[in-house]
C-alpha cells in the first residue's frame, strides 16, 4: 500500500462520508493502515472507530475482511456503508443467516473486485470453504471489531476470537486493524500477543467521556425511580439494561402501563420482533428500549440521551461500553445505576460451577464495579484510572454524582501507613479483601492457617469496620499508593510512591465512602412510611361511593373497592390521569365513575390546603407472574380453563386468582365461553343478581347464602363475570 496525500484522503473522507475535516486521531490511523502496518486503535464509544477501517477499505485494492461478532451489528454496519455509496455491491456480510444463493452473489461480487467491505463471523471464518475462497482473491487488510472478545480478561470474550490469528495467516498475511472501546492494560497486551502483532502502532485516545454524567442509586424503589426518572425526560431516547430476559419484559410491560412508549429486546425473542424493535427504536417510533446486553453493540444511535442500569453490569468494561451508548452526539448523556449487593451475589452465584481460573477472573472484575459502585471518589476519576489513564477531577466538572455532592473528607495519614505497611507485612502476596480482614483482626481459618494473626499489625485497625477499610484499599489503588498484580487475580502490590509514603508519610484526605449494606432490592415492596390514608377524605369517598351506587343501582363495590378508596386518600389523584395511577383502576373504570370523585379529591384538597405527594403515583402490574397477557391470549381464544392450568403447571383455582387479579386491576375479560359449560343459565341468573344486590363481594357472604347450591369456583367465576361487566 501507498501513502496517501492529506489532500487525497480529505477528498475521499468528504465524498463517501460527507465530513470535511478527520476526528481527534482519525487520519493518522487511516494513513498507517494505509501505510501497510499493524494497528491497535483503543478508541472510546462514539469517538468514529468504524471510520478508521472502512475508509482505507474504500480506497485500497482488494477486499478488506471485518470480524465482528454479532450479525445484527454487521447487518447496521453493511447498510450504513451501502447508504454512503452508490452501489450495494460494496458491502456484504458472510454469515449463518444467509441462504446458499446470497452467499453465491456475495462470493460473485467479491470475485468481480465489486466488494470493499465483507463483514464476516469468526464461526464463518473458520470454515474451509470460506478459507478456501477468501486465498484466491486480493485482500486489503484485516480489522477486527470488538477486540477485547481475544481476551479472557475482556468482559465478553468468545473463545472462537482466539483462533483468528492461524486463520488470518492460511489466508494472507496482510496487515491488521484491531479496534475495541474498552481496553485495560492488560486486555490490550493480551489482545496484541494473541493476534501476534506486537510491532503495531497503537492509537489510545483518552477514554474519557465529558459530556457523560454518572450516578449511582441505591436499589430502593427501583421502578418508581426509573418512572419517574423518565417521565422528567418526556419524548427524549433511553435504554434500560436488565441482567435477565424475565427482568426485561417485567419493566417493558410496567414502563407501558405507566405510558411510557418502550419495547423489550432480549436474545430469547423471535429475530424478526428483535430487529422490528431495534428499528423503532432507531427511527424514533419507540422512546425507550429495555434489554439484557444482548442489545446495543454497535447501535450507531447519536442521540440516546439515558442509559439506566436496573442491574449492576457483571465488569467495569461492561459499564464502560453501555453507558458509552448514551450522547454519542456530544450531547446530554445522563447514565444512572441501581446498585445493591444483592445483585453481586447472584452474579457470584452464576461463576458456580464454571473452571477454576473463570471464577477468579469473574470475582476480579465483579470486584472492580462493586468498588466503582461504593466509591465517593469521583467516579470519571475512578473509571479512567481502571483503564490506565491519569484523570484530575477537576476536570470532572460536577458531571457525577460524588463532585456534584462531595462527602466528607478526614484526615487519613495514619490509617493509610497502616493499610500499605500491612500490605508490606504480608509479603505483598494478598488480596484487598484479605488485608482488609488482616487489619481489623479477623479471625479466619485462612488468617490462622499463614499464623497471620500472630503478626504485630494484625487488629491494629479494629476501631473501624471492614467497609472503612475497603475504602482504604479502594483510595490507596486510585492515588496509586498501590497497585493490582492482575496475573495473581488482584494481589496488592506497594507502588514507589506507596514505599515513599511508607518512608515519609504526608496529610492524606479519605473520603467517607458511600454504605450500601442496608439497602433493599425488592422492588415489589411497598414504600414504607409515607402511605398514610388521610381517614377524613377516606370517610368522604366512602359517602361518595354509596351515593353513586344508590344512583346507579349497584353495589358500592362495583363502584370502587375499598383498597381504591383507600390508595386515592393517600396519593390525592385529582384528575382522570391521576386516577389510573390508583390500584384496580383501570382507564374504563375511571371514565364511568370516577369524575365525582377527582372532584371531591380536589375541593378537599384545596380547602384544607393540602401538600400532594410530589411524587406521582406509580401504576403497578397487578400480576407480577408475566403469565397475564398469555392468559388473556388463552381467554381470547377460548381455551378452557383446565387447559390455561394445565400449560401452566398450576391449579384452576391458580388460574381463577389471576384471572381475579387481571379484572380487580380495571382489564375486561370475558369468559362466559367457560361459564356456559359449569353453569346454566337459571343458576348464573341467580348468582348475578346476589352480586347486583349484595353489600359486600366477599366470598365468604355468598357462601353464606347460597349454602351448598354452588361450588367456591362457580362462585368466583360469576363474580368475576358480573365485576367485568359492571365494574370496568
Amino acid at each position: 500500500m501507498n501513502v496517501v496525500s492529506e489532500t487525497t484522503l480529505k477528498e475521499a473522507l468528504r465524498k463517501y462520508f460527507g465530513f470535511n475535516n478527520f476526528k481527534g486521531e482519525q487520519e493518522r490511523i487511516v494513513q498507517n493502515v494505509l501505510d501497510g502496518k499493524n494497528t491497535f486503535v483503543i478508541m472510546p464509544t462514539g469517538g468514529g472507530k468504524s471510520l478508521c477501517y472502512q475508509l482505507p477499505a474504500l480506497i485500497s485494492e482488494g477486499t478488506a475482511i471485518i470480524v465482528s461478532p454479532l450479525i445484527a451489528l454487521m447487518k447496521n454496519q453493511v447498510d450504513a456503508i451501502r447508504h454512503v455509496s452508490d452501489s450495494d455491491e460494496i458491502a456484504h456480510f458472510l454469515n449463518s443467516s444467509l441462504t446458499k444463493g446470497e452467499i453465491k452473489k456475495v462470493k460473485d461480487d467479491i470475485t468481480d473486485g465489486k466488494t470493499k467491505l465483507l463483514y464476516v463471523a469468526p464461526e464463518s471464518l473458520t470454515k474451509q470453504e470460506n478459507i478456501d475462497f477468501l486465498t484466491g482473491v486480493p485482500i486489503s487488510f484485516f480489522a477486527i471489531d470488538e477486540a477485547h472478545c481475544i481476551s479472557e480478561w475482556g468482559h465478553d470474550f468468545r473463545p472462537e476470537y482466539r483462533r483468528l490469528r492461524e486463520i488470518f495467516e492460511k489466508i494472507s498475511t496482510v496487515p491488521i486493524i484491531a479496534l475495541t472501546a474498552t481496553a485495560t492494560p492488560k486486555v490490550q497486551h493480551d489482545i496484541q500477543k494473541n493476534l501476534n502483532m506486537l510491532d503495531a502502532t497503537i492509537f489510545k485516545m483518552s477514554f474519557n467521556r465529558d459530556n457523560l454524567f454518572y450516578e449511582v442509586r441505591p436499589k430502593k424503589d427501583v421502578e418508581k425511580n426509573i418512572i419517574r426518572f423518565i417521565k422528567d425526560r418526556q419524548g427524549k431516547s433511553g435504554i434500560i439494561y436488565c441482567l435477565s430476559r424475565k427482568k426485561v419484559e417485567e419493566i417493558a410491560e410496567l414502563l407501558q402501563v405507566n405510558g411510557i412508549n418502550a419495547l423489550a429486546y432480549h436474545a430469547g425473542l423471535d429475530s424478526a420482533v428483535r430487529g422490528r424493535h431495534q428499528d423503532m427504536f432507531l427511527m424514533e417510533e419507540a422512546d425507550v428500549i429495555v434489554a439484557t446486553i444482548a442489545f446495543g453493540m454497535g447501535i450507531d444511535k447519536p442521540d440516546v440521551r439515558y442509559v439506566i442500569h436496573h442491574d449492576i453490569p457483571k465488569s467495569l468494561e461492561s459499564y464502560y461500553q453501555e453507558t458509552g451508548r448514551a450522547g454519542r452526539d456530544g450531547g446530554e448523556g445522563y447514565c444512572l445505576t441501581f446498585y445493591s449487593y444483592k445483585d453481586i451475589e447472584k452474579l457470584e452465584k452464576f461463576l458456580q460451577g464454571k473452571p477454576i481460573s473463570e471464577q477468579e477472573i469473574g470475582k476480579q472484575l465483579l470486584h472492580e464495579t462493586v468498588s466503582y459502585a461504593e466509591t465517593s471518589v469521583c467516579r470519571r476519576k475512578y473509571i479512567l484510572h481502571y483503564f490506565g489513564e491519569q484523570f484530575d477531577e477537576a476536570g470532572c466538572n460536577a458531571q457525577c454524582d460524588n463532585c456534584k455532592n462531595p462527602r466528607e473528607k478526614t484526615e487519613g495519614k495514619d490509617r493509610v501507613l497502616l493499610f500499605l505497611k500491612s500490605v508490606e507485612a504480608l509479603k505483598e502476596t494478598q488480596k484487598a479483601k484479605y488485608v482488609c480482614e488482616f487489619v481489623h483482626g479477623r479471625e479466619t481459618t485462612e488468617m490462622k492457617s499463614y499464623k497471620h494473626d500472630k503478626e504485630e499489625l494484625f487488629g491494629q485497625g479494629k476501631d473501624k469496620d471492614l467497609i472503612f477499610w475497603n475504602a482504604v484499599a479502594r483510595q490507596c489503588l486510585v492515588n496509586d499508593l498501590l497497585m493490582k498484580e492482575i496475573e495473581s487475580y488482584g494481589t496488592l502490590k506497594l507502588t514507589e510512591k506507596g514505599r515513599a509514603f511508607i518512608e515519609k508519610p504526608v496529610s492524606f484526605l479519605l473520603l467517607k465512602e458511600h454504605d450500601y449494606t442496608g439497602d433493599t432490592d425488592d422492588e415489589f415492596a411497598e414504600p414504607k412510611g409515607n402511605n398514610v390514608t388521610d381517614e377524613v377524605l377516606y370517610k368522604m369517598l366512602l359517602d361518595l361511593r354509596k351515593k353513586v351506587s344508590k344512583e346507579k343501582n349497584i353495589p358500592p363495590f362495583v363502584v370502587f373497592q375499598e383498597p381504591s378508596l383507600q390508595d386515592m386518600a393517600v396519593h390525592y389523584p385529582i384528575t382522570l390521569e391521576e386516577l389510573t395511577n390508583i390500584q384496580g383502576v383501570g382507564q374504563g373504570k375511571a371514565s364511568r365513575y370516577g369524575r365525582p370523585f377527582v372532584e371531591l379529591i380536589a375541593r378537599y384538597v384545596e380547602e384544607n390546603d393540602i401538600d400532594r405527594p410530589q411524587d406521582f403515583v406509580m401504576k403497578s402490574i397487578v400480576n407480577k407472574s408475566g403469565l397475564k397477557v398469555q392468559i388473556i391470549q388463552n381467554v381470547d381464544r377460548k381455551m378452557p380453563l383446565e387447559a390455561i392450568a394445565s400449560s401452566q403447571g398450576k391449579a384452576l383455582s391458580d388460574v381463577i386468582e389471576e384471572i381475579e387479579a387481571i379484572v380487580s386491576s380495571g382489564t375486561k375479560i370475558n369468559i362466559d365461553y367457560y361459564i356456559d359449560d359449569v353453569l346454566d343459565e337459571e343458576d348464573q341468573t341467580d348468582i348475578y343478581d346476589y352480586f347486583l344486590e349484595a353489600e359486600s363481594d366477599t366470598l365468604e357472604d355468598a357462601l353464606k347464602e347460597f349454602g351448598d347450591d354452588y361450588e367456591e369456583d362457580q362462585l368466583r367465576l360469576m363474580r368475576i363475570k358480573f365485576m367485568s361487566e359492571m365494574a370496568n
